[in-house]
């Protein structure tokens, strides 16, 4: 049976730990109770065995606290030592039901802690049920609204599309003449009518909206006019509007042609007023749908904060009366738990019935299945045939491997005259899949640490949780992945010793067919996590027009690690897309000038892009961290286009410039992990050089993991750098580096001379600590993410809503 502290710890929500009952140190107070009342115990059965001796005309012998033949008779003495005698007026103070104060101070401690966290537990609880309640009824009350405004455009619409009947059946109908619908044959003679009907169909639907809108509480207050008369569209009052945020280029584009549309108007209106129309009201629905699935999470996870706390006060107390013996102080302190609000509310549990209801009806269709699927998704449980299959892949992997390397040497394919076009085919094919395959197995290893300290992932970077990672998959994708790559080798390795042409074809193949099985519409092989794959990536591409959230910041952050696998991929697409693979001729692309131009923009572009993300965030956020982060990317685009300009000219001059800019870009990518991104260096804290917060409870691994991430770090952009002079020049400054960098130095200063292949295998061993580098700066990072949500107590997120009341003068 699992002990309760256990399932304690393991139930609380991460983000609330800090106002949950402190069941540790009661429990801590209950064993210091306990270890009293043993040492009393044992010093008045001293007393009591000598006081019998002495009654006894017995003089005890002691052999150095050994065993004595008398111990019986003492034992049998103090079952008959007097007791003491309670009075009948402590009696009656006890049956009158006020609490005695217990006479041990442990005991008293106890009482006192329990009483804080009781406090505490439901101080946290009324104020967030008091935030719950006033948002669940202002997200009713737009749900209303938007009924209300459903409601009346459909109307309209049906008897748009009823008079355009009409004027199709009988256009000359002096019926319709006089209904005062505009008719074809009003328009032949003029738009003058047409005009008037559709400026008096607009004044009915915006009086409708407006009407709509006070019911449920909005008021108008000097309004000089409530209809666009010369437009004749719905347009809501001026204090109020469909606000829905620029999150995507269409909705940036709608958004800037309706402050076009407001601001060319003639007739002066506001601003500020937005036209009503059916797609805003397709997003405003959307937004409603959200905001009720985050209000619903908010509410399910209240309800476990009442019960979790309502059981370790039961659990806690327990304990307590069995070792203090203090029933009536227990008694009364269990009835106090039980009138506190978190323990007798049920605001909570009618306000979860009536969203569930809402959602029910309006966003499900009235099908349960469907709408707990929106409001309460559960995460699969894993299965052991995801472990087996991770195990069978990477041992079929090992033994392919084995196998390729086997044949390679045998063949002498890789040896100094070998092949050249099949040795820079394997090297980009296989370094592409390689490293997506090392970095999804440091990502699976990202999961299984957050999940063993708690981080709530799925919260920072809203995933889904049915269809979310697990650490089993990453695992299962990066097994995959390297096992389908070393089979291709092999049979492309076996085609070529057969005397098979165009064999580099195969290579080609595998492209083609995991392009193919990222874009598959079928649901196999994580089709939602390819999906969300894909969404993000188009939202990092045209960046700054999406709005960023976590989960884009965080992508693009690791394309910024991935450099080489893009520009692997530059030269795979140029090879097999130019139908090179068919005579060998690879040097189409490597010495192409446009080729090595593309290169460079494709090792600026995710520096670019993540500096267009900060300035998006800039200006959505005021923050101005956020142009310092912008900083540091754009110092990095400038540092390499120094390196490259050196490559170009290797002057003195260029030569300093690009020491210069290289260790400040350094400098300010170290400054911006450890200080921002991960929280260390935090002035005044209780860890040194560290934050007062920490996850881990070895603050050692902390100080390694700094020293570690400042080698990488320092690695990698070290053996980026080409050239005798500048790599002596690095050193000079670098004394912290390790026996290899040293080596790389000897190399580079000494002019050693290496094989095309060892060059191959220096640089992909950069690429791959670099992606290790970023695996590592992973976990950090989102600790202190969720680090700050905790310090918030931020576990569910806050959706705009759409219907907001302006503030007029």
């Amino acid at each position: 049976m699992v002990k309760f502290s256990r399932e304690y710890e393991a139930s609380i929500i991460p983000e609330w730990k800090g106002a949950f009952v402190d069941y540790k140190c009661l429990k801590k107070l209950i064993k210091k109770i306990k270890l009293g009342r043993r040492d009393a115990d044992d010093s008045n059965g001293d007393c009591s065995l000598e006081e019998a001796a002495l009654a006894a005309g017995v003089e005890s012998v002691g052999y150095g606290g050994g065993f004595s033949v008398l111990d019986p008779v003492h034992a049998l003495a103090s079952r008959f030592a007097p007791r003491v005698h309670v009075s009948s007026e402590d009696e009656e103070s006890g049956d009158s039901g006020e609490l005695v104060p217990p006479t041990d101070k442990h005991e008293r401690e106890f009482l006192e802690k329990a009483d804080e966290e009781l406090e505490k537990v439901n101080s946290f609880y009324a104020t967030k049920e008091a935030e719950l309640l006033g948002r669940g009824e202002a997200i009713i009350d737009q749900l209303r609204i938007l009924a209300d405004v459903k409601r009346i455009l459909a109307d309209h619409a049906a008897t748009r599309r009823a008079r355009r009947t009409l004027s199709a059946v009988a256009p000359s109908s002096p019926a319709l003449s006089g209904s005062g619908l505009a008719t074809p044959q009003s328009m032949s003679d003029g738009s003058v009518e047409l005009q008037q009907a559709q400026m008096t169909e607009g004044a009915a639907v915006a009086d409708e909206v407006m009407a709509a809108l006070e019911r449920n509480g909005v008021s108008f207050v000097g309004l000089p006019g409530k209809k666009d008369s010369k437009a004749g569209r719905l347009q809501l009052p001026a204090t109020v509007r469909i606000d829905i945020p620029a999150s995507n280029p269409g909705r940036a584009a709608l958004k800037v042609w309706e402050e076009l549309v407001n601001v060319l108007r003639k007739d002066g209106a506001d601003p500020a007023a937005a036209f009503v129309h059916r797609k805003k009201v397709q997003h405003a629905e959307k937004n409603i749908r959200d905001a009720f699935m985050a209000l619903y999470r908010g509410l399910e996870l209240l309800k476990k904060f009442s019960s979790l706390n309502v059981k370790a006060f039961t659990k806690i107390l327990k304990k307590f009366v069995k070792v203090s013996g203090q029933q009536q102080a227990t008694d009364l302190f269990s009835q106090k738990v039980k009138g506190s609000s978190f323990s007798t509310s049920d605001k909570v549990l009618q306000l979860s019935d009536e969203v569930e209801s809402l959602f029910l009806k309006h966003f499900a269709g009235n099908d349960k299945m469907v709408a707990m699927k929106y409001l309460n998704p559960k995460q699969p449980k894993s299965t052991h045939m995801i472990t087996f299959l991770v195990g069978l892949f990477t041992g079929t992997f090992v033994s392919l491997f084995i196998i390729y390397t086997i044949m390679a040497h045998a063949s002498g394919i890789f040896a100094s005259v070998g092949d050249t076009a099949y040795h820079e085919v394997v090297y980009h094919v296989f370094s592409i899949f390689a490293l997506i395959s090392l970095h999804c197995f440091l990502y699976g290893c990202n999961l299984f640490m957050w999940k063993s300290t708690r981080i709530n992932q799925n919260f920072i970077f809203d995933f889904v949780p049915n269809t979310a990672l697990t650490h089993r998959d990453a695992f299962l994708m990066s097994a995959f992945i390297m096992c389908t790559v070393v089979t291709v080798l092999v049979i492309n390795l076996f085609l070529i010793n057969a005397g098979v042409p165009y064999t580099n074809a195969v290579p080609g193949a595998l492209i083609v067919l995991s392009a193919g099985l990222l874009f598959c519409p079928f649901n196999v092989f994580y089709r939602s996590t390819r999906y969300c794959f894909m969404r993000i990536m188009r939202k990092i591409v045209f960046s700054p027009f999406y709005k960023v959230v976590m989960a884009d910041f965080f992508m693009a952050d690791q394309l910024t690690s991935q450099i080489p696998l893009l520009r692997h991929t530059e030269f795979v697409a140029c090879y097999f897309m130019a139908g090179s693979f068919r005579a060998y001729p690879y040097e189409t692309c490597t010495k192409n000038q446009q080729y090595k131009h593309l290169a460079y923009v494709i090792s600026f572009l995710p520096y670019y892009w993540r500096a267009m993300q900060c300035l998006r965030r800039y200006l959505e956020e005021h923050d101005v961290n956020q142009l310092a982060n912008a900083g540091k990317y754009v110092s990095a685009m400038v540092a390499a286009a120094v390196r490259l300009q050196y490559k170009a000219t290797p002057t003195p001059f260029w030569v300093w410039m690009v020491l210069i800019t290289s260790t400040g870009t350094t400098v300010y990518q170290l400054y911006w992990d450890f200080v921002k991104d991960w929280g260390f260096f935090t002035p005044k804290s209780k860890n040194l050089w560290l934050r007062d917060d920490l996850i881990l409870k070895n603050k050692f691994t902390y100080y390694v993991s700094m020293v570690m991430y400042f080698v990488q770090l320092t690695f990698c952009m070290t053996l980026v750098q080409k050239g005798a002079a500048f790599g002596g020049l690095i050193l000079s400054q670098m004394q912290m580096l390790n026996l290899v960098l040293r080596l790389s130095w000897t190399k580079s200063v000494m002019k050693i001379s290496i094989t095309k292949n060892e060059t191959r295998l220096l640089d992909f061993s950069r690429a791959s600590l670099e992606i290790i580098r970023r695996g590592h700066w992973n976990f950090y990072r989102l600790e202190n993410e969720h680090l700050n949500n905790v310090g918030k107590f931020r576990a569910v997120k806050t959706v705009p809503l759409p219907f907001c009341e302006l503030e007029t003068d």
